[in-house]
């Protein structure tokens, strides 16, 4: 599948490699992949990104996922259904970090020793790059390029889509941006 991806998709997927890396983590989530995303520059995601005023709101977003990397990786909507159960994620987080260090549900392993092998993707990680090839093909793009990854991690359910979201920037918005209808088109 990466022979189909374009040089600024492969910048994005060893972007998402090194974030993880650095979170010391030993899977590639969808998060890393976004993270990789909002360090691009000069490709169709990112001035996607920039038409849909994000470029401004990276550090909000940043700050977004790693609040979810505290909740162990649960989405607000995640949160807020425990919530209705009488959980109290928030609290919960507390405890566990009053015990074990702040970050502790995150997964991070920094200072915890280093494993043997390389990063892989998680489910959800592959689930997104999975996804990528399925909108490249329904838009007839011969190549898989970054804006398909960003339009594969807003179009399913989680963590990345719900902070998107929340800036404004959604599969239908990215679309029209991406492909017209109404915006002028990125890239």
């Amino acid at each position: 599948m990466f022979e189909r991806f374009t040089s600024d998709a492969r910048a994005v997927v060893r972007g998402a490699v090194e974030h993880s890396e650095r979170a010391g983590s030993r899977f590639v989530d969808a998060e890393h992949l976004l993270l990789a995303l909002l360090d691009r520059e000069a490709s169709r995601a990112s001035f996607a990104l920039a038409s849909l005023g994000l470029a401004d709101r990276k550090e909000p977003v940043k700050a977004a996922l790693a609040d979810a990397r505290r909740r162990a990786g649960l989405s607000q909507a995640e949160a807020d259904a425990l919530a209705g159960l009488g959980i109290d994620v928030s609290d919960l987080v507390s405890r566990v970090e009053e015990m074990h260090g702040v970050g502790a549900m995150s997964g991070d392993r920094r200072g915890r020793g280093w494993w043997s092998g390389r990063t892989t993707f998680s489910r959800d990680g592959k689930e997104v790059l999975e996804r990528c090839l399925r909108i490249a093909v329904a838009h007839r793009d011969r190549r898989i390029g970054d804006e398909h990854i960003l339009l594969a991690l807003v179009a399913r359910p989680g963590v990345p889509s719900e902070v998107l979201a929340d800036q404004g920037v959604t599969y239908e918005t990215l679309s029209r941006v991406l492909y017209g209808g109404g915006e002028a088109k990125a890239g």
